[in-house]
This record gives structure tokens, C-alpha cells and sequence, in this order.
């Protein structure tokens, strides 16, 4: 079966052999029959337990006359309520992200001199790229998908550490702090390629600047003219606060842990966990989001009318209108039920911003929408744990408000959660546990080995 000119491209032989992997479909209700917590979830929602964790905890549910009821979601980072540290922020804008990673990786807050040195030593290796780096790695086959080009930074930043594979904490650290200072960067440098080479734009290049934060060193890097509104980097910098960590069961939180069990380096490490975030069911969840809103702005004629936004959203709901998947994105939540505590706090601030970019009526419309929503899942899918707006319901409607390209949505998302992901590897490797290796269970029927001229 000769193939020739064809990378990249799927040919009727491919899509010949696809079909045959298609057949070889398991049986859905084999997973009831053998009790397989499909997602390592059970059929309640609940996730496994695979392990423990110091680095932040999730509520959405307690314990009332023996029963689990759902409550208000609770996010803690550190053992302190994310609502405590986003209201502390205001004593020392803009670096709440700053010292958020601070708490995440070293499991206290830091003291002034603490967190002024902490951002000392960021701002100094922001501003050390390995020479050439730009040229040789970001600028070189510039990419559509800046995930991919964020994962191939961060694997080439291999080949320019001396001490890669060392596993002991102080080199672990060392590299984490590293990729943390160094994402914004990466991220948007590979945003500025992919627009000169891909786009037939200009090409920018700012060098970071060391006296500003990593939310305001994005505006920074990003803009043609520098500059940005103190709200903005705010507004940037909370949602960084809100996206670094989430739980050690997350998808791509879980790669780190997987992965760093396996004894593998830092730069491995991150790139898997990259991998993960990238998917639409993780970090590019509220690209979809957007996507619906840009439907639903063009098929309902009045955004006031609640019973035509009802009407369009039911179809959405029943697979007629939108990607037809019977989807309402960023409505719900995995662990939470009556609210996602990110999403609350994002939300006060989601209006601030609006009023001051001249689209507070279009976040009156993304209110409605998630009210009627709400609702509308509540009557039709009999949640059991009831249903509210995640963080990425408005997530990408303030990065669309600051001028963001839709291209940079998910990186910032790792951006953020570059932290979380840090602070988790260190963990795993401080209780030094066992590679992670869950079972699966066979449900292939034995088969006798057949001659090859007696095959059908």
C-alpha cells in the first residue's frame, strides 16, 4: 500500500482503515456490568480518590442528616478561601498572581520582603531568555495553535538547561520558577510569529519589563502602544489568581502527577500537562463559549426578549441550533453544583469592566443567558446536583473586552495554571509515591491465531 505526498493528509485508504477502528467499540453497558468509574468518576459525579493533596481543596457538597446535599462551591487554596485572597489582593496590586504562586508552591503567605523578593527573582529570569531563543525556537516554523507552540517552547528549553533531568528539589524549583516567569512570554512571542508569518501582520517584539507584574507584562508585551488601564491588569491579574489552581483531579493536573511519577524531567512534565489543557473540554472550553455567543447574537433579534433567548437555547439544547451537540457551554461544572466560586468572583468584576469598555448591555445579555440556562438544564436534564455557570462562561468575554486574540485564550489559561501545576509536581516528588498505574480490564474475547493465506 504505497502512500506518497499525502502528510497531512487523510486518503481513501486512511479513511478505509479508520473504519475499521471504528468497529472495535466497546459495549457501554460492560462499565455498569464491571463497575468502571468511566472519567474516574461514579455514577453520582463523585471522582475516585487516587491520592492527597496539601495544594488546594474543592467543595460543592456536604453532609446534612447522612445525606449529600449540594451547597454554594467552595475553592480554597492552601487550606485559605479563594475569596479571602482575591479581597487581600487589594493591599498589593497587581501582583495577587504573584503571590497566589507564592502560597501554591511554598504553602504559606509570603511576608512583604518575601513576596518582593519572590517577584525580584521572577522578573530577573523573565528578562534572561537563553540567548537566541526568540530566533531559533519561537520564530522557527511559527504555528496556528499556540498550545502546540507553547509545548514546543517548553521541550527546546530543554536543550538549554545544563541540568535537566536532575530530580532533586532546589533544580526542580529552579526550573518551575523558570517556566512560570517565562510562559507570558513564550506564549505571546509565539502569538506575535504566528500573526507576522501566518497572518501577514507586523512583527512586534517588547522585552518584558522587570518592574511590572506578569499580568501587566502581558498587556505590555502584547500591545503595539505599551500601554493599558490599571483595571485591565486587575482584571488580568484576578483572573490568573482564579486559573492557577483547581484540585489535583483536573485533567491536566492529573498528567503532572501521572507523569512526574514516572520519574520523568520538569520540561516533560509541563509539556503533557499542555497537551491536556489544550483540549476543548479543559482549557478551550471558553473558545466554545464564545463561539455560542456569536450564534446566538446572530439568530435572536432582541437580546432583552426572554422568551426568545428561551426558545433559542431550548434548540441548542435539543441538538437543533449552534454545533448541535445539545450543549450550553460553560454552563456546569464537573465538581460544582449550585456555584462555581471562580465564576462568582469573576462576575463582579466581568460588570466593572463592561461599564468601562462601553458593553455593559452585552453583559446584561450574558447574565440573562446564564439565567435562563440554568433553568432551562435544571427542567430538562434532572441534574442531580443541580447546574451554574463556570468560570469560562465569562472568561473569554473579558479577555475579548481587553482585546485578547481568541489565539491566546487557552495559553493564558496556562499561563495561570503553570503554578498549580508546579507546585503539584514538587508534592509528588517530596512524598516520593509510586508511579501511577491504574488497571483496565480486558473485555476481549480470546481468539485462536489465524494463518495468514486463511484470513477473510
Amino acid at each position: 500500500m504505497a502512500v506518497q505526498n499525502t502528510y497531512s493528509k487523510v486518503t481513501p485508504e486512511i479513511e478505509q482503515l479508520a473504519s475499521i477502528c471504528m468497529k472495535n467499540s466497546i459495549d457501554p453497558e460492560l462499565y455498569a456490568k464491571h463497575d468502571v468509574k468511566r472519567g474516574l468518576r461514579d455514577l453520582n459525579g463523585k471522582g475516585v480518590l487516587t491520592g492527597l493533596t496539601e495544594i488546594s481543596e474543592i467543595n460543592a457538597s456536604k453532609t446534612v442528616d447522612g445525606k449529600t446535599v449540594p451547597m454554594e462551591g467552595e475553592l480554597f487554596y492552601r487550606g485559605i478561601n479563594i475569596h479571602d485572597l482575591i479581597a487581600g489582593r487589594a493591599n498589593r496590586p497587581p501582583f495577587g498572581f504573584e503571590e497566589a504562586t507564592y502560597l501554591l508552591l511554598f504553602g504559606k503567605l509570603p511576608t512583604t520582603e518575601q513576596l518582593d523578593d519572590f517577584t525580584r527573582i521572577l522578573a530577573e529570569m523573565r528578562i534572561k531568555m537563553p540567548k537566541n531563543f526568540f530566533r531559533d525556537v519561537i520564530m522557527q516554523k511559527p504555528s496556528d495553535d499556540l498550545m502546540n507552540n507553547l509545548a514546543r517552547c517548553v521541550l527546546n528549553l530543554c536543550a538549554y538547561d545544563t541540568n535537566p533531568n536532575d530530580l532533586s528539589i532546589p533544580n526542580v524549583l529552579r526550573q518551575s520558577l523558570e517556566l512560570i516567569a517565562n510562559f507570558p512570554v513564550m506564549a505571546v512571542h509565539s502569538y506575535h510569529a504566528k500573526r507576522y508569518y501566518k497572518d501577514k501582520g507586523s512583527l512586534m517584539i517588547h522585552r518584558p519589563q522587570p518592574n511590572m507584574s506578569t499580568a501587566e507584562n502581558i498587556l505590555y508585551i502584547l500591545r503595539a502602544d505599551n500601554k493599558f488601564t490599571a483595571l485591565e491588569a486587575e482584571i488580568l491579574d484576578i483572573s490568573l489568581m482564579l486559573h492557577a489552581e483547581h484540585g489535583g483531579g483536573n485533567n491536566s493536573t492529573f498528567t503532572t502527577h501521572v507523569v512526574t511519577s514516572s520519574g520523568t524531567d520538569t520540561y516533560s512534565s509541563v509539556a503533557a500537562s499542555l497537551c491536556s489543557l489544550k483540549g476543548p473540554r479543559h482549557g478551550g472550553a471558553n473558545i466554545k463559549v464564545m463561539n455560542m455567543f456569536a450564534d446566538l447574537k446572530r439568530n435572536i433579534s432582541d437580546k432583552t426578549d426572554d422568551e426568545e433567548i428561551t426558545a433559542y437555547l431550548d434548540k441548542i439544547l435539543h441538538k437543533e441550533a449552534f454545533d448541535k451537540t445539545g450543549l450550553i457551554y460553560g454552563m456546569g461544572h464537573a465538581v460544582y453544583s449550585i456555584s462555581d466560586p471562580r465564576a462568582q468572583i469573576f462576575k463582579t468584576y466581568v460588570e466593572k469592566l463592561s461599564k468601562e469598555k462601553g458593553r455593559f448591555e452585552e453583559y446584561k445579555f450574558y447574565k440573562k443567558v446564564e439565567e435562563i440556562s440554568a433553568d432551562l438544564i435544571a427542567k430538562e436534564r434532572k441534574i442531580y446536583k443541580g447546574v451554574s455557570a463556570n468560570i469560562d462562561f465569562y472568561s473569554g468575554f473579558v479577555y475579548n473586552m481587553l482585546g485578547l486574540p481568541i489565539e491566546l485564550f487557552t495559553p493564558l489559561f496556562a499561563i495561570a495554571r503553570i503554578s498549580g501545576w508546579s507546585a503539584h509536581r514538587i508534592e509528588e516528588l517530596v512524598n516520593n509515591g509510586k508511579i501511577i498505574r491504574p488497571a483496565y480490564k480486558s473485555v476481549q474475547e480470546r481468539q485462536e491465531y489465524v494463518q495468514i493465506e486463511d484470513r477473510k
